[in-house]
């Protein structure tokens, strides 16, 4: 009698599966992809600008996977779309799903073995656009040296817009000049690479100019043209309230939201700019500027960030650990 009643409990716990199985098959990816892309985003416009679909193209795949269902996911509300009750269980499967399908994507593209001459695996790199390019040269040169053989594809653009692509698996990485910011609804996990003091540098005929050349630092920043990174840099708010406590009180030129192009005006005497002092010496070799001094007071920091919390992808966790082990081996 119990033997029978384990046999019927089995029978019916395969038969639940088999029913989940033919569900999910009936479901059609890209349709969920969309309501999972807009659901984080929270509307349309919004998702559309992060996918790189246009609002009618998401709008109609939601409305055919509803169809499918035959129940609303979202209602609007005035311009918003507010989730449903159902929808808002479809969004936590849709997350287990996504997750589920990103990680079985690494572990068999990834996995030891499969690599090749004559085909490399893809490696996927989200770069903020605030983040220094000496910076993230040094931090990805490792992923070329590794024996199994990569494809290194990198993407500049604003974190929150790269943070939603590392969501639905087209980034691997992103490396940004802060961790993952706690109000953008988007599952990641920032891992902290190290931090740098910061540095100002000049171009030789701006240092001859400066109205206090013959002050110490940070005193001879005093009237000088300065020129700061743009509002999305993490470094910008900690850099004013320095100069404040300081008593400096340099003249701002210009503001960059690229940190290349902020180089390019100093290099040409446009102004001080301040770098992360781990790259000082290389810069100014490079670009044959003078370093007017440094400060561990400010810090600038970066981080890898990652859809997985364990860094279970293998070049991921070579990068982490080139730039703890050299660029910031004194900070991590």
């Amino acid at each position: 009698m119990l033997g029978a009643f384990h046999y019927s409990i089995n029978s019916i716990l395969i038969l639940i599966n088999f029913v989940i199985i033919e569900y999910i098959a009936m479901l059609n990816l890209n349709q969920l992809r969309c309501f999972w892309a807009v659901a984080r985003a929270g509307g349309l416009h919004r998702a559309s600008e992060q996918v790189h679909l246009t609002p009618q193209t998401l709008s109609g795949q939601i409305s055919k996977l509803e169809d499918t269902l035959g129940v609303p996911l979202f209602e609007r509300q005035g311009r918003r779309l507010v989730l449903t009750e159902t929808g808002r269980l479809a969004l936590s499967y849709a997350e287990d799903i996504f997750r589920t399908t990103g990680e079985l994507e690494n572990v068999l593209r990834h996995r030891p073995g499969t690599g090749s001459g004559e085909r490399r695996a893809l490696f996927r790199v989200g770069i903020a656009d605030v983040v220094p390019k000496s910076v993230i040269y040094q931090l990805l040169a490792p992923v070329l040296t590794l024996a199994e053989p990569v494809r290194l594809v990198c993407r500049e653009d604003k974190l929150p817009r790269l943070l939603a692509e590392l969501a639905i698996h087209e980034l691997d990485l992103v490396i940004a000049d802060a961790p993952h910011p706690p109000g953008l609804e988007v599952k990641c996990y920032s891992h902290e690479l190290g931090s740098s003091g910061v540095a100002f540098l000049a171009s030789p005929s701006l240092l001859q100019s400066l109205p206090c050349k013959k002050e110490g630092f940070p005193q001879i920043l005093k009237g000088a043209a300065l020129l700061l990174p743009g509002m999305d840099s993490a470094l910008r708010g900690p850099l004013l309230r320095w100069l404040t406590d300081a008593g400096v009180h340099p003249q701002v030129a210009g503001e960059f939201e690229d940190g290349a192009l902020m180089k390019a005006f100093g290099q040409a005497g446009a102004g001080v700019f301040p770098v992360p002092a781990a790259i000082s010496g290389e810069l100014c070799q490079q670009l044959d500027v003078r370093e007017l001094g440094r400060t561990d007071e400010l810090r600038e920091q970066f981080w890898a960030i990652t859809a997985e919390r364990r860094l279970t992808h293998p070049v991921t966790a070579a990068v982490i650990e080139a730039a703890r082990d050299s660029l910031f081996a004194e900070t991590a």
